[in-house]
């Protein structure tokens, strides 16, 4: 790679694109919409969703220096960060409270980049994540995931075509917001079959004496909040 070909690459992730025509946003937004109501492409769409969750605690967990042993991502989409350090105290809430919120947040902050134009910057950016994120991973499947992923934005960035990023970039963004929504509806609903006593929200109600019921609350506001500003970002344009 020539430094004509590395000032190319610097201009087109630091500039702006065009952005894209009212349908894609639209039609990105229903697809993602689809996905996260389908059940049968929901139990495969939601790793992605699980990446960010545990890529969350992970995150908590080095920004509050504990120690991060490593994360997994199992088959069935569902995941585990291990850390070390203080079992109580503000690092552990951090860290138990970043799981749920993050998909959301990352959603968001999607969205902000699109308003901005700034795809290519957005999927140069999710490549970095998940290369960092790989390298904290510990099982075979969670690396080949990860690794999968970071793949597909390698080469839509590299080799696709504007739309094509548009496309990948809004569908991404819109699933993500769409997408931290079910889970915390999902976790309220084993919580109330007696089944979500290890789940995030019981152990911050175990850490700070809040019921597990706010800390679900507290989640789907977070959720549904990102998804209302985000969505008005991305569709500001219409």
């Amino acid at each position: 790679m020539d430094a004509r070909t590395l000032d190319e690459l610097w201009t087109a992730v630091t500039g702006t694109q065009p952005a894209p025509p009212g349908w894609l946003v639209l039609a990105t937004g229903a697809a993602a919409l689809l996905t996260v109501l389908a059940r049968p492409l929901w139990l495969v769409a939601r790793g992605a969703v699980t990446i960010a969750h545990e890529g969350g605690h992970g995150l908590a967990a080095l920004a509050t220096r504990r120690r991060l042993a490593g994360i997994r991502l199992h088959s069935d989409t569902s995941g585990l960060t291990l850390t070390y350090g203080r079992p109580t105290g503000p690092g552990m809430v951090l860290v138990s409270a970043a799981g749920y919120t993050t998909p959301a947040l990352l959603g968001l902050g999607c969205a902000a980049l699109l308003a901005a134009d700034r795809i290519t910057l957005l999927l140069w950016l999710a490549i970095a994540l998940l290369l960092a994120l790989i390298v904290r991973v510990r099982n075979a499947f969670g690396f080949l995931v990860v690794l999968l992923a970071g793949g597909a934005f390698f080469l839509v960035s590299w080799f696709g075509s504007p739309e094509v990023q548009a496309g990948f970039a809004y569908l991404g963004t819109w699933f993500l917001l769409l997408g931290a929504v079910r889970p915390v509806l999902e976790l309220q609903q084993q919580r109330r079959h007696g089944q979500g006593g290890d789940s995030d929200a019981d152990q911050l109600a175990r850490l700070t004496g809040v019921p597990g019921l706010a800390w679900t609350a507290l989640f789907l506001i977070v959720a549904l909040a990102a998804l209302a500003l985000g969505a008005s970002w991305l569709l500001r344009p219409l």
